[in-house]
């Protein structure tokens, strides 16, 4: 079913993004158990993944998901038991707040903020 909202909508873009505190300092460094955070987070959230680059920024990692309907992120910095991620979604398909939750549980994270935006072309 096709909403009033979703015909007024060029684009439907959602991004759920956030900071992770108090995760564990070692999965944060580790960059290939963050590779694969990034592939089981695609599955979880019904995402289609196309490729996952990382870069071993010491002691830190980043790391970015590319799936067809945008990105999935997360950058790191064990020193301060600190991460930063953003799932981005192009269209109704996935699930950008489930694959952000499924993340923090991997981090172990201690708390976390969680932010969405809309990244609509909304036409007026």
């Amino acid at each position: 079913m096709i909403t009033i909202t979703q015909l007024k909508n060029k684009v439907i873009g959602r991004h759920v993004y956030g900071e992770l505190y108090g995760c564990d300092p070692e999965l944060l460094s580790d960059e290939k158990y963050l590779v694969e955070v990034i592939r089981e987070a695609a599955k979880i959230g019904e995402f289609t993944l196309l490729d996952v680059k990382a870069w071993k920024i010491h002691p830190g990692v980043s790391v970015v998901g590319i799936v067809l309907e945008s990105h999935i992120s997360i950058h790191t910095w064990p020193e301060y038991e600190f991460a930063t991620v953003d799932v981005y979604t192009c269209g109704l398909k996935g699930d950008p707040e489930k694959t952000f939750k499924y993340i923090v549980e991997k981090l172990r994270a201690k708390r976390y903020t969680m932010k969405y935006a809309s990244r609509n072309y909304e036409e007026e």
